[in-house]
């Protein structure tokens, strides 16, 4: 039977110092519209794949919600099924949040986004505008520019000139990047959040050179017809020199010891894990490249900027702790420095890489795969009348190419399987196709035995030299719930767009209440337990 929990009871565990999981369990166009300040997108098309690992201790207190639509009930009970043994939904989902009198929140983001807001008032974080910027450059002065986003975000645009350092590797990297202590540098992100995180993350270190952010990033700087860059290559160097990376570990140091991060070792983890009291994430804080070439056995990738940034994406459970490690000793102890000051519970490993500590790996629980069909058989299928094809891709994939009179589908909005005939799924990661059909299995078993799903997804299909056909308008944007509308094409061109952007990101502080806001421990009050 389902536990359901008032808004006002949700509202007061958010707050008691105990660990949470809220869980968002809508689609991301629909969680990015409207969501409550915690809230982790945990969308239902993914439950059971992204459940274990948001939310590793199966014991957690956790709450979940929806639109008022059941979705959350069909929720608890697959995560029911799957261990979780303390579930609750949130009555009248988020509209029953808005009813008691309390915030939603639209974007993504959205406590990593505030905090950048935070900080720029606390520290009173120097920036540059566009403009400033564009005449230093013009003017000819010596200044370097900085982009804090990851290299997959850079290639798509940045300033003419900047470098890639996303945000994680600037206090390791920035002396090979500027190796004297007077030329200017300008720290860039697509908006704000990322701009003023790096710019202040170089001024807390303590290094010598003006630094100032960029304001409004990327998308200030298209604001003033000024031009992009796409497709730039220029990066952060992989070497560094020894005597460089014991010059910025001491300063990282000084700047775990300011804001008091605490250091726990292997054998403190494992009995933390042995205790099973605490939700537990082990986050590799190093670039793709190193964590592909090994890590710690249970750790996650989590680069240092973007778990600043998007925390959310990484740990799902409020009050956890977060063990953060590096190789060398600089990087972890900044990312947890900022993690703190968001009011995370963050530790930094010691002896890093190399203290043989480990995690569980969590695990997902899924249903059995499905039998597959061939593009080439799918071909004659259809040619013959005795299949049909249901897409599960993203909305905005099958608007762009799909199967010719193959429909549209997403898990919390199933259509009825025809008796007839052979359905076959398309899935760009086929768990999202098992999940779908256990969900079908439960409700039509005769006709959800008749389910397969096509190997190697569209991709074989396409390759194969079979057609496919798009529209703009299907599926309609009213069912396009997996696809946030909201500001979508800021980077491409639409100027409205990008305004309202900025003026969405600096208007989050007034939105939070007090506790909200109080949650934050930014500056000095980073410090205070």
């Amino acid at each position: 039977m389902t536990s359901f929990v008032t808004a006002q009871t949700l509202k007061a565990w958010l707050h008691d110092g105990a660990e949470i999981a809220l869980f968002d369990v809508r689609e991301h166009g629909q969680y990015g519209e409207a969501h409550l300040f915690y809230a982790i997108p945990l969308p239902y098309s993914r439950l059971e794949i992204d459940a274990p690992r948001l939310a590793p201790r199966r014991a957690v207190r956790m709450v979940i919600y929806d639109d008022n639509d059941g979705v959350a009930e069909r929720a608890a009970e697959r995560l029911n099924a799957i261990g979780y043994s303390n579930v609750h939904v949130l009555q009248g989902g988020a509209q029953g949040w808005a009813h008691a009198g309390f915030t939603l929140f639209a974007g993504v983001n959205v406590p990593s986004k505030t905090f950048g807001e935070l900080v720029e008032m606390a520290y009173h974080t120097p920036r540059v505008t566009a403009r400033e910027l564009a005449a230093m450059r013009e003017r000819g002065d010596d200044v370097v520019i900085v982009d804090g986003r990851p290299v997959s975000e850079y290639l798509k645009m940045t300033i003419p000139s900047s470098i890639c350092c996303p945000n994680g590797e600037l206090g390791l990297r920035i002396r090979e990047l500027v190796p004297d202590a007077t030329t200017p540098i300008v720290v860039n992100c697509a908006g704000r959040t990322r701009s003023i995180i790096g710019a202040q993350t170089l001024i807390n270190l303590g290094i010598p050179n003006p630094v100032m952010a960029l304001e409004n990033g990327t998308q200030g700087w298209y604001l003033e017809d000024l031009p992009l860059e796409h497709g730039s290559t220029r990066r952060y160097p992989d070497v560094i020199a020894p005597a460089t990376i014991k010059d910025m570990r001491e300063a990282s140091q000084q700047l775990a010891t300011r804001f008091a991060v605490p250091e726990v070792d292997a054998a403190t983890l494992a009995r933390w894990v042995a205790e099973g009291e605490h939700s537990l994430f082990l986050c590799d804080v190093r670039t793709p490249e190193e964590f592909a070439n090994g890590s710690l056995p249970g750790a996650q990738h989590a680069p240092g900027g973007q778990l600043i940034q998007a925390t959310d994406q990484y740990v799902g459970v409020r009050h956890a702790r977060l063990v953060l490690f590096d190789a060398d000793g600089v990087r972890a102890p900044i990312v947890a420095s900022w993690l703190r000051q968001l009011g995370h519970d963050a530790y930094v490993l010691r002896d890093g890489l190399n203290s043989n500590a480990s995690l569980p790996a969590p695990t997902a629980t899924l249903p059995q795969p499905l039998p597959e069909i061939s593009a080439q058989a799918l071909a004659g299928a259809l040619a013959a009348g005795t299949a049909h094809v249901i897409d599960l891709r993203p909305s905005m994939a099958f608007r762009r190419a799909h199967v010719p009179g193959a429909t549209w589908a997403i898990r919390p909005r199933l259509p009825a399987l025809a008796a007839d005939r052979d359905t076959v799924l398309i899935a760009d990661d086929p768990r999202i196709a098992q999940l779908a059909a256990a969900d079908w299995a439960a409700h039509a078993p005769q006709a959800a035995s008749r389910l397969k799903l096509l190997a190697g997804g569209i991709a074989a299909w396409t390759a194969a030299g079979y057609a496919t056909e798009g529209s703009d308008s299907a599926p309609p944007d009213a069912d396009c719930i997996d696809y946030l509308f909201f500001v979508h094409d800021r980077h491409d061109g639409n100027k409205a767009a990008a305004r309202q952007y900025l003026a969405w990101e600096t208007g989050l502080l007034a939105q939070l209440d007090a506790q909200e806001l109080g949650a934050f421990r930014v500056g000095a009050a980073a410090v205070q337990p």
